[in-house]
């Protein structure tokens, strides 16, 4: 079964025209992808307006990339997988409330800047880890996260992991591990993998 959470940000790239994000507004559920139901999208477009791209889809299996259609808010999936699934949630995971701080790099014009982060990383996976925190100079974090390094309070001590962004909604960012102390690495496989 593959699901699009409702909330999840759709990235659906159009040949010639900038990147268009879109917010499903509802869950969406079918056995394979290519069978999935028009999703109910939030975008800036004109009603009427039809738009076709690659979709950067977010899903309960992980993220991958299809032909898509947009028409009066609603995203339809148009053709073939254009490649597998290339990230998987499959990885041993453990849910809580871990503390966490680090610094952000934004990518934002004219360059990349980076911004100090405090919250707490409330599911850590042997692959990757699910953060919601806030900017230290603002009540929200900032949009266009590419990677994050970060301090994670954990119960074997304090964790450090530069951390790739997958997806950000609002204050909430899912990312994969871009590096990981070995120890550390071998202290969350012991730590997330039930015995």
């Amino acid at each position: 079964m593959i699901a699009v959470p409702a909330g999840s940000t759709l990235t659906l790239r159009c040949p010639g025209e900038p990147d268009l994000a879109l917010i499903a507004l509802a869950e969406v559920r079918a056995d394979f992808v290519a069978e999935l139901p028009p999703i109910p999208v939030l975008g800036l477009d004109e009603p009427g307006t039809r738009r076709t791209g690659i979709l950067e889809l977010v899903t309960s299996a992980g993220v991958t990339w299809i032909e898509a259609e947009l028409r009066g808010g609603r995203l339809t999936v148009a053709g073939d997988l254009t490649t597998d699934v290339v990230q998987r949630r499959g990885a041993a995971r453990r849910p809580g409330t871990y503390a966490a701080t680090g610094t952000a790099q934004v990518d934002s014009e004219p360059g990349r800047r980076l911004v100090r982060v405090t919250g707490h990383v409330e599911d850590v996976s042997t692959g990757g880890l699910l953060l919601r925190a806030t900017a230290d100079n603002g009540p929200h974090l900032p949009a266009g996260i590419v990677r994050t390094l970060l301090h994670v309070g954990m119960p074997w001590g304090d964790m450090t992991a530069a951390v790739t962004t997958v997806e950000q909604i609002a204050d909430q960012l899912r990312g994969t591990y871009e590096w990981l102390d070995p120890v550390d690495s071998a202290a969350l496989r012991d730590f997330c993998v039930p015995r």
